[in-house]
């Protein structure tokens, strides 16, 4: 999955959270993060029940969010 952060989200703890609060595993691939600006390549695993839940809550939270290859988004 591709995040693409908002300049006011770069700086928040976005994945640590969602980890934390929906039990998915994260793993960081690919990165390229400024200070008001970022995107992360990540993959994510879980049930997919919580995957559904953390990336609708990631989505709400101002995330962009792609799979990837995706080039509409979402």
């Amino acid at each position: 999955m591709k995040f693409t952060f908002p300049p006011d989200l770069v700086q928040q703890h976005v994945i640590f959270n969602m980890g934390k609060q929906f039990h998915v595993v994260t793993n960081i691939r690919r990165a390229n993060v400024s200070r008001d600006r970022g995107w992360v390549i990540l993959e994510i695993a879980g049930e997919a029940d919580e995957l559904e839940r953390a990336l609708a809550w990631a989505k709400d939270q101002g995330v962009r969010i792609e799979a990837e290859g995706d080039a509409t988004g979402s």
